[in-house]
């Protein structure tokens, strides 16, 4: 194995014509120089000087061996550069992935700044409503659903540390005509003759958390439409089909002629962390996401902010 240091105190021997000059300039004693050349030349078997007066003059094998050097340390020049640029940020790629809500509240402010910060950096965005069991096939950054308030349901996971951002409770909403619509929070056992439009295509976290609160409440919440997103369901409610009940981030943007009304006794709740691989953690393109993350859920009405 060739030494780099070695390689580049001998390119400077070969460009300076002498081991005195070479020591001048790189800030070495003439006997470390020497010392370094005459390993390298025990190394590689090979003369890589001759003498030429007081100096040194490199040998056919040294001009060769010089010629080498020169593209091993460009590339090597390179490689630290590219070191560099990964360590601060400027370059590389970042995946993240995330649920439809929180793709249409959150994620248009992170993805401006991560590319108004890192230009360089590639951004893979993935929609997965749920978190792979491989961890190889898991985001750096997942923004996910875990249980109740507090709960993040990922502690566990090796390799990994999940950020609490939100505890999102869930909202009724139903069409202006109707008779709660008026109220300031609805007691869940109240919705249980009405007509249900569902909203969750996965059956996840959401769904199972209203399920469980009904439940709670003393009923199976009776679906009579199954929609598989949450425009979806709001559009059915606004065409006068029925209710629905969704968390609160979910109905940022209710249709004309809907309302969305908090539901209580129980209040169904939602907990979205943010799932960071522990390896980039520190890196700062997932610093910013974390913190532009943290700063969208304070806007979020369920932490007492304001959509911008």
């Amino acid at each position: 194995m060739l030494d780099t240091h070695r390689l580049r105190i001998f390119r400077s021997v070969v460009a300076s014509g002498s081991v005195q000059a070479a020591a001048a300039n790189l800030g070495y004693t003439p006997s470390a120089v020497s010392q370094h050349v005459t390993a390298l030349q025990r190394e590689t078997g090979l003369a890589l000087f001759e003498r030429a007066g007081r100096g040194l003059r490199a040998t056919a094998a040294g001009l060769v061996l010089a010629e080498q050097a020169d593209a091993i340390l460009n590339r090597l020049g390179e490689a630290e550069s590219l070191v560099a640029d990964l360590r601060a940020g400027r370059t590389g790629a970042l995946s993240l992935s995330y649920f439809a809500s929180v793709g249409a509240a959150w994620l248009p402010r992170v993805v401006r700044r991560l590319t108004g910060e890192f230009p360089g950096v590639r951004l893979d965005l993935a929609l997965r409503e749920w978190l792979p069991d491989d961890p190889a096939e898991r985001s750096d950054v997942q923004i996910a659903v875990a249980g109740g308030a507090g709960r993040t349901g990922h502690e566990a996971w090796p390799g990994f540390t999940a950020h609490h951002l939100l505890d999102d409770p869930y909202v009724a909403v139903l069409p202006q005509g109707h008779p709660l619509a008026d109220r300031d929070e609805i007691e869940l056992a109240e919705l249980a003759g009405e007509r249900w439009v569902d909203n969750d295509f996965a059956r996840g976290w959401c769904r199972r958390n209203l399920v469980e609160a009904c439940t709670a409440a003393g009923f199976r919440p009776p679906f009579h439409v199954e929609a598989h997103d949450y425009p979806t369901a709001l559009a059915f409610v606004a065409a006068g089909i029925g209710i629905t009940v969704l968390p609160e981030l979910g109905a940022a943007r209710l249709p004309p002629g809907t309302c969305a009304v908090p539901v209580v006794r129980p209040v169904p709740v939602r907990s979205i962390v943010a799932v960071v691989r522990d390896a980039v953690a520190d890196t700062p393109p997932v610093v910013a996401t974390l913190a532009e993350l943290r700063a969208a859920a304070a806007l979020s009405p369920a932490a007492g902010g304001r959509s911008r």
